[in-house]
């Protein structure tokens, strides 16, 4: 079954690089988000994991945690992590889940529509897509979702920005229009009149009855 936006994320013990981990009590009150891959030692991958390591700064600013998903063991995860911070020059002291068993995976819903796993000479492409991103609220909800192929490296600038927007609305009657970075007008909820609005967020910039902008 998928797992959609607002549906509470599975929740899972597994093994990982930095031990045992049981997921919402290591969320505990932060936002997380998920990374997952379909082997160790795989080119697109582990550029994406140095892009995750040298960004440790940013999440840490956000206030969120980040978790990767491979389906090999921990051994391997220990021995490509080296590659990893040998290519992006950053540790890539974030946890690397053992997802041998395949448990993630499918409690995540990341695998494609068509997979096997044969018992020698697997290769990324037996588990194919298992590359998909989940923001994850405090509250252990799915605020957002993300899912690649194999040939598309994720951009990380634009996982940041969806963070960065999804944290700007949770549980506000706020949206954000196409393109927004940082710093730029939301969008108000039409949950709210134009005094109300006015009220909580200060001056409108009314272009449409249903589209008003303001400045948070």
């Amino acid at each position: 079954m998928a797992v959609r936006i607002n549906d509470i994320a599975p929740d899972f013990t597994a093994e990982s690089t930095a031990g045992t981990i049981r997921f919402h009590d290591w969320l505990g009150d932060s936002y997380g988000i998920i990374f997952s891959h379909p082997r160790d030692f795989t080119p697109v991958c582990t550029t994406e994991f140095a892009a995750v390591a040298q960004l440790a700064a940013e999440w840490q600013k956000r206030k969120t945690k980040v978790i990767g998903v491979s389906v090999d063991g921990v051994s391997d995860h220990e021995k490509w992590k080296r590659d990893i911070e040998a290519f992006g020059g950053a540790p890539a002291d974030f946890p690397i889940i053992d997802d041998t068993s395949l448990t993630v995976a499918k409690a995540y819903d990341m695998l494609p529509a068509e997979f096997y796993l044969p018992t020698e000479g697997r290769t990324p492409a037996h588990s194919a897509t298992v590359r998909t991103v989940y923001i994850i609220g405090p509250d252990k909800k799915v605020r957002l979702t993300m899912t690649y192929p194999m040939s598309v490296g994720r951009n990380f600038a634009e996982i940041l920005r969806a963070l960065d927007a999804v944290q700007k609305t949770d549980g506000v009657p706020l949206a954000t229009p196409a393109n927004w970075v940082p710093g730029q007008d939301v969008i108000v909820a039409l949950a709210l009149n134009n005094e109300q609005a006015t009220e909580r967020f200060g001056e409108l910039d009314i272009k449409l009855p249903y589209l008003r902008f303001a400045k948070v």
